[in-house]
């Protein structure tokens, strides 16, 4: 395999970064990440994921991309998800219900307002939000 040169790197970088923010001129002003890692999967995630899909559909959505992901390192806390909102910081959602999921997508998703009590980070920091 011949070796790659810097500038094809910083190509690879950059179309990697693209996939995993959410940019102003995305395409999507939202970006939901529901965290399907063992631990999360065993704690109810996928019910989470079909519960914001459900969201997405009952409102005819088409700016908004659901993913998934692996573990977020936090298993205790499981079912999680992180929510994007193009030009805010990310926020991470934890010990996630169907009826929570609800709120979160009508509040934030929809409202922009962040559901502080159940976010447990907001950006790389983590939040007293107590």
């Amino acid at each position: 395999m011949p070796k790659l040169t810097i500038e094809e790197l910083e190509k690879l970088r950059e179309e990697a970064r693209k996939t995993t923010f959410i940019r102003e001129q995305g395409q999507f002003r939202a970006k939901i990440n529901v965290h399907m890692g063992t631990c999360g999967l065993a704690a109810g995630a996928r019910h989470i994921l079909n519960a914001f899909l459900q969201e997405i559909e009952k409102r005819g959505l088409t700016d908004v991309l659901l993913t998934t992901s692996g573990c977020a390192g936090l298993c205790s806390r499981e079912p999680m998800a992180t929510i994007e909102i193009a030009g805010q910081a990310p926020v991470k959602y934890i010990d996630l219900t169907e009826k929570k999921v609800e709120e979160i997508f009508e509040k934030h998703i929809q409202g922009g307002e962040i559901v502080t009590a159940y976010a447990l980070g907001i950006g790389s920091e983590k939040t007293d939000l107590s």
